[in-house]
This record gives C-alpha cells, sequence and structure tokens, in this order.
C-alpha cells in the first residue's frame, strides 16, 4: 500500500506523514529513507529539525539522497514500513546528478518507476512531496524543467497511491481515500 501525502513549504506534512505512518506501522519495521543533502546551513538546520521531530518514534533512518533502490539493501527482511521524506529532494538529487542532463519526463518515469519497486517491498510507503505549483512564479528554465518533473511524478504518484491527502496549514484534507486503516 502506498500514501501519498503532498503540502507547500511549512504546511506541517512531515509531521504528519510521520504520525500517520507510525498509526500504521503496529508493530512492523519503520524506517526513514531521508533524501535532503546537508550541503548549507539551511538545510542542515532542517535536517536536525527533521531527526529532533522523529526522535522517539523508532524509526531507522537511511540517508539516500539518490538512487533510492538501494535503501532495500539496508532494511532487514520480514515485515516492515518506511517514509520517504521527500520526493522533490529526491528529484533535485536526481536531476542534478547527471552533468549531461535528463528530462523531465525521463526523470519521472525513471523514479515512478523505482518508488513502485520500492512499495512492493514494504507493507507500507509513505511518500512526502511539496506542492510547488501554486505561487505564479515565472522561474528560469533549469528550475521550469525541475517543477515540471516533480509534477510529473507527483502525477504519476498520486494516480498509484491508494491514498493521497493535502496538508493544509497542519489540517489532512483526504484526496484519495484507500481502505480505513486506522489513519489519525
Amino acid at each position: 500500500m502506498m500514501t501519498l501525502i503532498l503540502g507547500g513549504s511549512g504546511s506541517g506534512k512531515s509531521a504528519y506523514a510521520e504520525e500517520y505512518l507510525c498509526a500504521l506501522a503496529k508493530g512492523k519495521r519503520k524506517y526513514y529513507l531521508a533524501t535532503m543533502k546537508g550541503f548549507d546551513e539551511e538545510t542542515r538546520a532542517k535536517i536536525s529539525r527533521h531527526r529532533k521531530m522523529r526522535k522517539g518514534k523508532d524509526f531507522s533512518t537511511i540517508e539516500q539522497p539518490v538512487d533510492i533502490l538501494c535503501a532495500l539493501s539496508h532494511m532487514e527482511k520480514g515485515e516492515k514500513t518506511a517514509l520517504l521524506e521527500c520526493m522533490s529532494n529526491l528529484t533535485a538529487n536526481e536531476m542534478f546528478a547527471f552533468p549531461e542532463g535528463i528530462s523531465a519526463g525521463e526523470l519521472a518515469e525513471k523514479l515512478s518507476r523505482q518508488i513502485m519497486e520500492l512499495q512492493e517491498e514494504l507493507s507500507h510507503l509513505v511518500v512526502v512531496s511539496n506542492n510547488v505549483f501554486e505561487d505564479g512564479i515565472q522561474y528560469d528554465t533549469g528550475t521550469g524543467e525541475y517543477l515540471n518533473a516533480l509534477g510529473r511524478i507527483n502525477e504519476r504518484l498520486a494516480v498509484l497511491a491508494d491514498e493521497v491527502i493535502e496538508v493544509v496549514v497542519g489540517i489532512p484534507v483526504i484526496l484519495k481515500k484507500g481502505e480505513d486503516h486506522g489513519n489519525p
């Protein structure tokens, strides 16, 4: 089963996603797939804040900024769940890892396929992604290509997901409802 949780920056989506997965895990191993690279003070502070948020929640953290399927080799056998935090960072990391460039369509296909392969190995996968398409700002070509790729990935994952939830000012809004699993 897969759940896609979307929201704008500072919407509360990450905190909600952690609580959501904890409610679903019910004794299963919980993995936190961290995709952010700490390349400056701001990102290092965000990483630190996220570590504090999940402290005491019994997550095993796997730092996996690219090649998300490699995370499977760090997981134990048996039933397990995972929170992928977040698709926005994974998309950027993958896009800019290719010096020759990769098109938005190629990247969307690659990452969508990898997320589905990852999901097949898990009891439940929660994917967090940013909703960055509502600001109305015109961006440079590189940023526009990134936004195009992330938009395509979000669309594909929303179709493939069992549940889609948007978090707005800390309030979850159900966009696509799966079975009731005692969600928070």
